[in-house]
């Protein structure tokens, strides 16, 4: 206990051990001292062991006093057994019995004589040196002995998570965490990113703090996740998904286990309370475990996020709750998690998952609650689509409402790409493209319905009378320079214009992301909101921090000269995000865009999966794999791209998406979602390109004389060889495959070499 800081993993530790010996048929003793746990823990011993007896003395004798023994009976087993000569022999007397026992009625009943637990004797401890330090009673060592402790307790064993810590955080900090937590544990990596950059930035100036809008968080301690995964039975699944041979074998039994699982009611108790705080405001269930947003590992959408509308009863509103908190949890056997954590190695790491609870930033417009301004700013640009855009300034990927739309990638949308060193100038070609790529649905809250929406600008905009929606949109009519013509059903275009340029929103997220990158000594990813209050007054909430797992620079080999325009498989002019590179291709995977728009959903489907089982096909070494294909890929909506999911082509080096769906749909960037998060972690080269426009190509011919070795590759989707192409390099002339890509000039060019 006194290495875990925590009685109430005590209580687990004994509830999987005990059972697991008692099938290896053994016998095991274990000691706990008298009034040094809680409640809690003791109750969770008892009902699990089969033989439980209270040692204590009354004057100069022993007794031994058993208090469960599992399968046997007698009318003198319960009683207290003095202990003389070696020999034990049971007290029944009644005047005797009340003598000896007198002493201990009050500890077996009063759950405050039982002692504290571990954790609130350490806390207490901290309190105790705060203020004798404060008073000039006690060195100020003191508090830094108990400090360190707490951040191992509270915060992290990751060492450059602690480094950073001891820098922005001090005892009253923690002090402050445990107020508002619920059980015990580590709050996790997500609550640590959110709490350090509050810190890093107040620290830093303090005019951050008129800045920052106020977080009331709270936080679900990661002892309440092992607790919860104990008493419902789900251990044994926990302890397969650590091994690398069957990792999602019974992972959707365990996680259908968790997802209808119970919370103990001393847990449940301290979850009322909280809900009784924030009343019916809503609120975020967020997960926040070991491994999340830390150094090297971003895990970014791995797990899950759950909005609560938090309406209704104080029972409905409950309920939600533990669903929520059961779906977070259930997320971490996910074959997503689960398959990621493979992937980087992670598998046998301890992955405990803790929760952090946020108040949703925003107000009530009507029916609709909202915030004004969402997004993702990263410290490092490295999507700089013009010469003048400078990468060490930054770039945001804004949404009005909900953030939801910033960090997944919708499909059928698009968001504002701010260079922060330039905000006026946008990716696309301005004008009327401004109408093309602008975002039209905006998430938002239901307030009536109880529940999640996506509506169209317009709809917000009219049931938002107090909102100052000329800073965020212009109508269609004006931008499109027809002034005074009747606009029709949607006459609001999303462009940022005076948000940006007549606001203090550029300046300050500019400033923000230097300090907290200068701080990390690394370059960061925050999630924000920014609302506008009605006194004028802006205020940004920094409710996500990360390192940005990216990768600066890079070296650009230009192409060989006298190169033959029949040689060239693919250039394009942008977007190119990654490193500046030249690799060798060894194998390209094409989906005809053509033969995959024939489909039905159903066949499209089959080739996202039959892509999954290409890219992961055992090689050594594994080939640097090439994909080419229409739309978006990873695309939740099949008829705007391949449907695939980041694990399935987790391998790939480079992605290209073709425009060549129809309906308009266009590549997206995707700066700072989950899955661009997943492009950089991987390293990967992401390209996009616009068949017809200039310095845009691609073409296959001069592969058309080459078989294709999906058939051989994958026997059984060799019906799928007229959708998509394999071709291995080199080829049988000898014929390599170069990828060469210049990403500050936004060039990349894919070209056929002899051998």
């Amino acid at each position: 206990a006194a290495d875990w800081y925590s009685d109430l993993m005590l209580g687990n530790f004994f509830m999987v051990t005990c059972p697991f010996l008692f099938e290896l048929d053994t016998v095991t003793y274990f000691a706990l001292l008298r009034d040094r746990h809680s409640f809690e823990a003791v109750a969770a011993i008892r009902d699990t062991t089969q033989l439980l007896v209270d040692v204590f003395r009354q004057g100069e004798d022993r007794y031994v006093h058993p208090l469960k023994v599992d399968g046997r009976h007698s009318p003198t087993m319960y009683l207290p057994h003095l202990r003389r000569d070696g020999n034990f022999s049971p007290v029944t007397e009644s005047a005797f019995l009340a003598e000896v026992l007198a002493g201990t009625a009050g500890r077996r009943v009063d759950t405050a004589a039982r002692g504290l637990d571990m954790w609130d004797r350490t806390v207490l401890a901290a309190r105790k040196a705060l203020d004798e330090v404060g008073r000039g009673l006690a060195p100020p060592e003191e508090a830094g002995r108990i400090f360190r402790r707490l951040l191992r307790m509270l915060v992290s064993r990751d060492d450059r998570v602690i480094a950073l810590a001891e820098k922005w955080l001090d005892l009253s900090d923690l002090l402050a965490i445990r107020k508002r937590m619920l059980g015990t544990g580590l709050v996790g990596g997500k609550t640590v990113g959110m709490l350090l950059s509050r810190a890093i930035l107040a620290k830093s100036d303090p005019a951050w703090a008129e800045r920052l809008e106020t977080h009331d968080s709270f936080f679900v301690g990661s002892d309440v996740f092992y607790t919860y995964l104990v008493r419902n039975g789900c251990w044994k699944a926990r302890r397969t998904q650590r091994e690398a041979g069957g990792y999602l074998e019974g992972a959707s039994e365990a996680r259908e286990r968790i997802l209808a699982g119970g919370f103990p009611p001393f847990v449940r108790e301290q979850f009322i309370a909280m809900l009784e705080y924030f009343g019916q405001s809503p609120i975020i269930v967020r997960s926040s475990s070991f491994l999340e947003d830390g150094f090297g590992n971003a895990f970014t959408g791995k797990y899950d996020s759950v909005f609560c509308p938090n309406q209704g009863t104080p029972e409905d509103r409950l309920a939600a709750f533990l669903d929520a908190v059961r779906m977070v949890y259930a997320s971490t056997m996910s074959e997503e998690a689960l398959l990621y954590r493979a992937h980087r190695g992670l598998l046998d790491r301890d992955e405990q998952m803790a929760v952090l609870v946020q108040r949703v930033s925003g107000a009530v417009h009507g029916h609709l609650f909202y915030p004004q301004v969402a997004g993702v700013g990263l410290s490092y640009n490295p999507y700089a689509w013009s010469e003048g855009i400078d990468p060490g300034a930054g770039v945001v990927r804004l949404v009005f409402g909900l953030g939801t739309r910033a960090v997944d990638r919708s499909d059928d949308d698009y968001t504002r790409i701010v260079a922060l060193n330039d905000p006026s100038r946008r990716p696309d070609a301005g004008g009327e493209a401004r109408l093309d790529h602008a975002q039209r649905r905006v998430d938002v809250i239901d307030l009536a319905k109880n529940e999640m929406a996506s509506l169209h600008i317009d709809e917000v905009v009219r049931v938002s009378p107090s909102l100052p929606v000329e800073t965020f949109a212009v109508r269609r009519d004006r931008l499109l320079g027809r002034s005074g013509e009747s606009a029709g059903p949607a006459s609001w275009v999303l462009t940022f214009d005076r948000l940006l340029s007549d606001t203090p929103l550029v300046p300050r997220m500019r400033e923000m992301l230097a300090t907290l990158q200068a701080a990390y000594a690394y370059p960061v990813d925050v999630e924000f909101t920014a609302n506008l209050l009605s006194d004028g007054r802006w205020r940004i909430d920094p409710v996500q921090c990360r390192p940005l797992q990216i990768k600066e620079g890079g070296v650009h080999v230009p192409p060989p000269a006298g190169l033959k325009a029949e040689d060239v498989v693919l250039s394009t002019t942008g977007p190119v995000i990654g490193q500046s590179s030249l690799a060798t291709v060894g194998r390209l995977v094409v989906v005809d865009p053509d033969a995959y728009a024939a489909l039905p959903v159903a066949g499209r489907y089959e080739v996202a999966r039959a892509i999954g089982r290409l890219v992961h096909l055992p090689a050594e070494p594994p080939p640097v794999t090439m994909l080419v294909g229409p739309g978006r890929w990873g695309t939740s909506t099949p008829s705007l791209g391949v449907p695939v999911s980041f694990g399935e082509i987790s391998a790939v080096s480079v992605i290209c998406e073709v425009v060549a769906m129809g309906a308009g749909v266009v590549p997206d960037v995707s700066l700072g979602s989950h899955f661009f998060n997943d492009l950089v972690e991987a390293n990967m080269l992401y390209l996009a390109l616009f068949p017809g426009r200039e310095g845009h190509l691609f073409s296959c011919d001069p592969l058309r004389s080459v078989p294709n070795r999906l058939p051989e590759l994958l026997p059984d989707d060799g019906g799928l060889a007229g959708v998509i192409r394999v071709t291995d390099f080199p080829l049988p002339d000898g014929r390599s495959l170069f990828v060469n890509a210049d990403s500050p000039r936004q060039k990349a060019i894919c070209y056929l070499t002899p051998g």
